[in-house]
């Protein structure tokens, strides 16, 4: 008897604490896809990246990308990326294992 009880209490607490959504239309909903927008910016996903003058671990560092450094990134080459720090105007390839853009997702 307890344990029915205490299961319908948790099942009444758990029916309390799922926000109430409003019903929405099709036609209430924007119209832009994700096609339309811009992609996201490419981010540090770690404390720090060494640039490198080659797209190789052996190569010289340059520099290094800090997770609140923006950057641009001009072409790939396999997992490197090949980038300009826009804090120092520093030129050269990152790993693409510590820097990657965050994906969007979409609900078309």
């Amino acid at each position: 008897m307890r344990s029915t009880r205490i299961v319908i209490s948790a099942a009444m607490l758990g029916a309390l604490a799922l926000p109430v959504l409003p019903a929405t239309t099709a036609s209430a909903m924007p119209a832009s896809s994700c096609s339309s927008q811009p992609p996201l910016p490419y981010t540090v996903h770690t404390k720090a990246v060494t640039i490198r003058s080659k797209a190789t671990t052996k190569s010289t560092a340059l520099g290094v990308l800090y997770k609140s450094h923006k950057f641009t990134v001009h072409k790939k080459s396999g997992n490197w990326l090949y980038i300009t720090d826009k804090t120092t105007g520093v030129k050269g390839w990152v790993s693409g294992t510590y820097v990657y853009r965050d994906v969007r997702m979409c609900l078309d």
